[in-house]
C-alpha cells in the first residue's frame, strides 16, 4: 500500500543519492546487511527499555531497505539473487526488532505484551509466507494491508508518539488480517482461473 503511494516521489528522492552511492562501489548487499546491523541495534535499545530511540533506529533501518533497491536499479544491478537476499535478511529484521521488544517484555514480567509481540512474530512470517506459496499458483499476491513498510511505519509512529502498546495490538492484529485475506484471494483468482493439476 505504501509503495503505491509514495513509492515513486521516495524513488525520486532517493534515486541521486543512490547513484552517487553506485559511483562508491556500495553494493545493494551492503546495504541490505547494514540494515540488518541497524535492526540489531534497534533490538537492543527497544530490549534496554528506551522506546522513542528505537522508534528512531526502525526509521533508519528501513531507510536502508529503501536505499538498496534504489542503489540496485541506479548501478543497473537488480537481480533475482539480490531480492532473495533483501527478501530473507528483511525476514531475521523483522524477527530481530520483535525479538528485542518481546525480550523486554518477558524481562519485566509482562505475559500480555509477551503474547502479543508472539502475535505480531507469527503474523509477520505468515504474511510473507503466504505470498511466497500462493504465487507458486497465482502470478502476484501483494494484496493487503500490513506489508513490511507498513509495519515498520506503525511501529516507529507507536514508538515516537507514545502508543507503542496500541500499534502492537493492531500488528498483532493485523498481520493475521492480511495473511488469512491473502489466503482469501489466492483461492479466489485460482477459481477464476484454474490451473492444471499437479
Amino acid at each position: 500500500m505504501i509503495r503505491r503511494f509514495i513509492g515513486k516521489p521516495t524513488e525520486s528522492a532517493l534515486a541521486s543519492f543512490a547513484e552517487a552511492l553506485d559511483r562508491r562501489n556500495i553494493t545493494p548487499n551492503t546495504l541490505t546487511l547494514l540494515g540488518l546491523l541497524v535492526s540489531f541495534a534497534a533490538a537492543w535499545v527497544y530490549y534496554a527499555g528506551y522506546v522513542f530511540a528505537g522508534g528512531l533506529i526502525v526509521l533508519f533501518a528501513g531507510f536502508f531497505d529503501m536505499l538498496d533497491g534504489a542503489v540496485a536499479r541506479a548501478g543497473g544491478r537488480a537481480s533475482g539473487i539480490g531480492a532473495f537476499l533483501d527478501s530473507v535478511v528483511d525476514r531475521y529484521a523483522d524477527f530481530v526488532v520483535f525479538g528485542g521488544i518481546l525480550l523486554r517484555y518477558a524481562a519485566t514480567g509482562d505475559v500480555q505484551g509477551t503474547l502479543v509481540v508472539l502475535a505480531i512474530l507469527l503474523g509477520s512470517l505468515q504474511v510473507s509466507y503466504v505470498r511466497a506459496r500462493a504465487e507458486l499458483v497465482i502470478p502476484k499476491c501483494d494484496v493487503g494491508l500490513m506489508e513490511r513498510p507498513e509495519r515498520i511505519i506503525l511501529l516507529a509512529a507507536g514508538s515516537l508518539f507514545g502508543f507503542l502498546e496500541i500499534a502492537l495490538w493492531a500488528l498483532a492484529i493485523l498481520t493475521h488480517l492480511t495473511a488469512l485475506y491473502r489466503i482469501y484471494y489466492t483461492f479466489k483468482k485460482n477459481r477464476a482461473t484454474p490451473s492444471d493439476p499437479v
